[in-house]
């Protein structure tokens, strides 16, 4: 077992139809720093097996050869475990580092055989779990049948329905007495694999630029971003709760915030569907803090055990952390004074250019006009009634609007009356809403001639950076506030009660500016 003893390593999953795209593929995974690479073969269209041979002969990286044959089109069952059989023995023989035997077909002749035959191969047998919750039990108990084999490695490959699912398959990965490679499958078992070397993962899969796979890191960034090698039991998760999850920019700033610190934490995606239950199963003090993201923000709050002023009247939370010295869930909201203090800031440059400048805030009796209602709506309406602003919502539900325009003594209107809204010249206006979001980027809250009334814009939505409404507004000459800006400040306050208060404010703001 010597082979992947002291190190973890990073696989490249290659499913391609062509052995001369499988060549290229492999090459690309070199480059992109995967230490060996998966070969499907049971995708591959090859019409003798000295074409696979003359791959195999020439690989560039350490591989694992599988074949499902349950996953050949077009070939008859009989005819594909044969050729499951022939690409096996092929591997063998040609001294590959791994081959893979799906439990279905493996049988104590079959792996004496390869065993028998192998110089330094290692046996994988595996088995793909269709669906379902699995429990520990029930994986135990899989695990314990595999291990008859005589298999050097246990892979399990399962689909899970929700992010709790992956609990036990972690759990497993501590426990078992073999080497065990384990992978939940689709968007909701990323973590599978971003966590994995914290329960003593020793290999963890990812997919190459460009080819997208869904519940799989790109390889790139579990090299760049995540720095998986240096992820160990000790390790405090932190992360973003969020649905959906994909566009999120955390990771991309505070795992290199935390390793710029020295500081051993990594922050992953969560893609959760069930808030409460999230914290239900995820309950270890390891679990350390979460950002909060759509559309969990207002459920978060019944989600602690206890909950800051701020956040508490607001009624969003957008950060949670746990307590190291009683487990307890405490809830903030950082997102109020980020996007707050970004548009005074915004305003008071150009009170300055003017020579207009006070000591008030420059929100104070402007008409403060904000689309949405919901966490990060609430906290900028909170925010701007506590400058003085007057505010008035806009909400694709109204009923939404018209709750949060009571809480904060403001007004609350259609959200298709927004375009012909004018009582005056000079208005802010702040989009809290997922509108221009990716990937519906050609989307705006507010006609561009409408934005005329407005001195300041400012769009919560960070990815793309530059909305189409940041775009328009900047035409029409109105000053504007990018959400970019108002990332970096709740980031900087998430991150300084994530570590207890350190923050790298200036890495930190470098490494957004640069990277998004």
């Amino acid at each position: 077992m010597g082979y992947f003893k002291n190190q973890l390593l990073v696989c490249a999953t290659l499913e391609c139809e062509s052995i001369e795209e499988m060549v290229s593929s492999m090459e690309k995974a070199k480059q992109e720093g995967a230490d060996l690479v998966e070969l499907s073969v049971h995708s591959l269209n090859f019409s003798h097996i000295s074409q696979l041979q003359h791959l195999l002969q020439h690989r560039p990286l350490p591989a694992i050869v599988s074949y499902r044959s349950k996953e050949v089109k077009n070939s008859k069952i009989e005819d594909s475990k044969k050729t499951c059989l022939q690409v096996l023995r092929l591997a063998v023989e040609l001294d590959v580092e791994f081959v893979e035997i799906e439990l279905e077909v493996a049988s104590d002749t079959l792996i004496s055989e390869l065993m028998d035959k192998r110089s330094n191969t290692k046996i994988i047998v595996s088995s793909y779990v269709n669906g379902g919750h699995p429990s520990i039990e029930k994986l135990g108990n899989l695990i314990a049948f595999m291990q008859c084999t005589g298999a050097d490695i246990i892979k399990i490959v399962i689909d899970v329905v929700y992010i709790t699912d992956v609990a036990p398959i972690l759990h497993i990965i501590t426990h078992c007495q073999v080497p065990v490679i384990a992978r939940a499958a689709g968007d909701r078992g990323l973590i599978s694999q971003l966590l994995g070397p914290k329960y003593g993962s020793f290999l963890v899969f990812g997919s190459l630029g460009g080819k997208s796979i869904p519940g799989l890191p790109f390889v790139e960034s579990i090299k760049q971003i995540y720095e998986l090698e240096r992820v160990n039991a000790d390790t405090k998760v932190f992360g973003v709760i969020s649905n959906p999850v994909g566009h999120s920019k955390g990771p991309l700033l505070h795992n290199p915030a935390f390793r710029h610190l020295g500081y051993n934490g990594i922050y992953a995606p969560l893609l959760v569907d069930n808030i409460k239950e999230f914290f239900r199963v995820y309950s270890g003090n390891d679990y350390a803090g979460f950002s909060v993201g759509l559309p969990h923000k207002e459920d978060a709050v019944n989600c602690c055990d206890e909950v800051d002023p701020l956040a508490k009247s607001i009624g969003a939370v957008n950060t949670i952390v746990r307590r190291p010295t009683d487990g307890k869930l405490v809830g903030y909201n950082t997102d109020c004074e980020a996007c707050i203090t970004a548009i005074e800031d915004g305003l008071r440059e150009r009170q300055i250019a003017n020579g207009e400048a006070s000591q008030a805030s420059p929100l104070a009796g402007r008409v403060f006009v904000l689309v949405g209602a919901g966490g990060a709506g609430r906290a900028l309406a909170f925010g701007a009634k506590s400058r003085g602003a007057r505010v008035v919502i806009f909400n694709r539900k109204f009923e939404r609007a018209k709750a949060l325009a009571q809480s904060v003594s403001g007004e609350a209107f259609p959200i298709e009356s927004l375009g012909t809204f004018c009582p005056e010249n000079g208005m802010i206006l702040a989009n809290a809403s997922a509108i221009g979001m990716e990937p519906k980027i050609n989307e705006t809250p507010v006609p561009k001639e409408a934005l005329r009334s407005y001195d300041l814009i400012f769009d919560a939505v960070y990815t793309p950076r530059n909305t189409r409404l940041m775009q328009e507004a900047t035409e029409v000459g109105a000053m504007v506030v990018s959400g970019v800006e108002m990332f970096i400040r709740q980031a900087m306050g998430q991150f300084k009660l994530f570590t207890g208060g350190l923050v790298p404010e200036e890495f930190m703001r470098r490494t957004v500016l640069e990277h998004f």
